[in-house]
């Protein structure tokens, strides 16, 4: 559930500066997306509600060098108390920003000195935590949530970020994946929360036989920095001591390559159908 992005220069993208949703109690709201394809980017975040309606402040990055270095500098650029960092290819259901608002809640009345939140994580327990529609999975994976929900790790395609924690992704992660669990476990090393909230949101991914080399950097990165917080579970694999969960990984893909592309649905379709299908559209 995570894309691979071409490196090239790095450009960032402002859409008008950022204004406060009706009800946020004057919290100012970014949404931050590192894009390499236009019409995937239309088709799905642009087309959400809250961006076409301006609710939201937006940043298109284009041309990053890793998700890290481009997420950071839209953060140093951005004045937004809340930070989400999502995939070019979600899609935010009607109603998603006050959604958000009513999670954050959750989380401050049970923690005020949270970092991180998303749709969908690893518990502490080692279990999926939280739901999104998957494209790629062919239809809503994981479980829905009553109440926030302490995580070890998140997906890489939402990522909501308490401005005032502090926290910020690694600079060094080589490209584009496991940020999630990179910046979970540098929230924790700090004592500051990550949670899984229940924030519908359609991930309208494509279907891949297997990551490619990239990710094996990065698996490799993490490894080494956390290595004394392993085994950590992540959405895709177990990231252990000896090492073995990436090759491991791989074998497991290679082995079940037809039965998933067998199931995933059309990346290309309206996410609004999916989303509708899951009772999203109506809220």
């Amino acid at each position: 559930m995570v894309a691979s992005i071409q490196d090239t220069d790095q450009r960032v993208t402002k859409v008008p500066s950022p204004v406060a949703v009706n009800g946020t109690a004057n919290k100012k709201i970014c949404v931050v997306v590192v894009s390499n394809d236009e019409q995937i980017l239309a088709r799905n975040l642009l087309s959400s509600n809250m961006i076409r309606d301006d609710l939201v402040d937006l940043r298109v990055i284009t041309g990053a060098q890793s998700a890290s270095i481009g997420y950071n500098k839209a953060l140093d650029e951005s004045q937004a108390e809340i930070v989400v960092f999502a995939h070019q290819d979600v899609y935010f259901p009607p109603g998603w920003e006050r959604c958000l608002l009513d999670a954050i809640g959750e989380v401050e009345r049970i923690d005020l000195n949270w970092a991180l939140i998303a749709p969908i994580g690893i518990s502490n327990s080692g279990e999926l935590s939280g739901e999104v529609w998957s494209t790629s999975q062919g239809g809503k994976i994981g479980c829905k949530l009553d109440g926030p929900e302490v995580v070890q790790s998140v997906d890489e395609l939402l990522i909501v970020l308490r401005r005032d924690s502090g926290i910020r992704f690694d600079n060094a992660l080589p490209t584009f994946h496991l940020y999630g669990t990179d910046i979970v476990q540098s929230a924790l090393s700090q004592n500051m929360g990550a949670f899984a909230c229940q924030l519908p949101v359609v991930h309208n991914d494509r279907f891949h036989e297997n990551l490619g080399p990239d990710f094996g950097l990065d698996y490799r990165f993490v490894r080494l920095k956390w290595l004394e917080k392993l085994p950590i579970r992540t959405t895709v694999l177990q990231v252990t001591r000896a090492g073995p969960g990436l090759f491991f990984y791989r074998l497991r893909a290679w082995w079940s390559r037809g039965k998933r592309g067998a199931i995933s649905a059309n990346s290309n379709a309206d996410p609004r159908t999916f989303s509708a299908s899951c009772g999203w559209e109506g809220n």
